[in-house]
């Protein structure tokens, strides 16, 4: 065999394996219900009063024109979230924790909802608790000891059973979430409201406009297969006579 022959046979080899080698089957990051920079968390605010988030399970349901914020986009796993957190003083955290109300230390933690009918959402899973106090005044994230799975078209909802500075307020009228509260109860702070008990069904009656709950959930979507499938070519052997 010359070297010519030798050249086209190894050539052909290389195109075979290249062929050969299989399509990528890859994930997406996906950030679900981004936070916007220039929304802050109002406690304190411009007022008086501090406003938080508490005793509850919420989502948020509209910003301006945009609905379904929270929505699962795709099956996969979160694996983190992210809270936009107010920097209340001395006295109003004295307030919220040991207060009438009695709060206790301020914690948050997600839970994913299963969206029924009559604005009902059942609690299907949820993640461990993290308190948040060390991180007052800043935009922190959570990664998850355990992720969680979800599926297209759950509700990544955020959960305090004490109280948490993530309420941005003050915003326009077309922006609004929703809490775990039934109707008649929506001004009840005092009653435990948050879904923590699994497969519990509760009632997303209350809506409270011209505010955002400042979180984020980091979603890892499952591979999605290939369409096609990589043929293997099988080259052509090229002799060259020798003169």
């Amino acid at each position: 065999m010359d070297v010519m022959q030798r050249r086209l046979l190894t050539a052909g080899a290389v195109i075979c394996a290249l062929a050969a080698i299989p399509s990528l089957a890859s994930a997406d990051v996906v950030e679900i219900g981004k936070l916007d920079p220039n929304v802050k968390s109002s406690c304190p605010g411009p007022v008086p009063k501090c406003y938080a988030f508490v005793r509850a399970t919420g989502y948020q349901a509209k910003v301006g024109t945009t609905r379904g914020l929270m929505t699962v986009p795709a099956d996969g796993r979160i694996v983190a979230f992210t809270v936009g957190l107010g920097k209340p003083g001395p006295k109003q955290i004295d307030f919220f924790t040991n207060g009438t109300n009695k709060f206790g230390a301020p914690s948050v933690q997600i839970t994913i909802l299963d969206p029924k009918r009559k604005l009902r959402a059942r609690a299907v899973a949820q993640s461990e608790s993290f308190p948040v106090t060390p991180y007052f005044g800043t935009v922190v994230q959570f990664p998850l000891t355990k992720s969680v799975a979800v599926k297209k078209g759950q509700i990544v909802a955020v959960t305090s059973t004490t109280w948490a500075p993530i309420l941005a307020t003050g915003l326009a009228t077309d922006t609004s979430w929703r809490a775990s509260r039934a109707k008649g109860s929506c001004s009840d702070v005092a009653t435990q409201t948050a879904q923590i008990q699994p497969n519990q069904l509760t009632q997303y009656y209350c809506i409270y406009p011209t505010a955002r709950v400042n979180y984020s959930a980091t979603l890892i979507t499952n591979p999605v297969a290939p369409t096609t499938t990589p043929t293997k070519t099988t080259p052509k052997q090229t002799t060259t006579k020798k003169k």
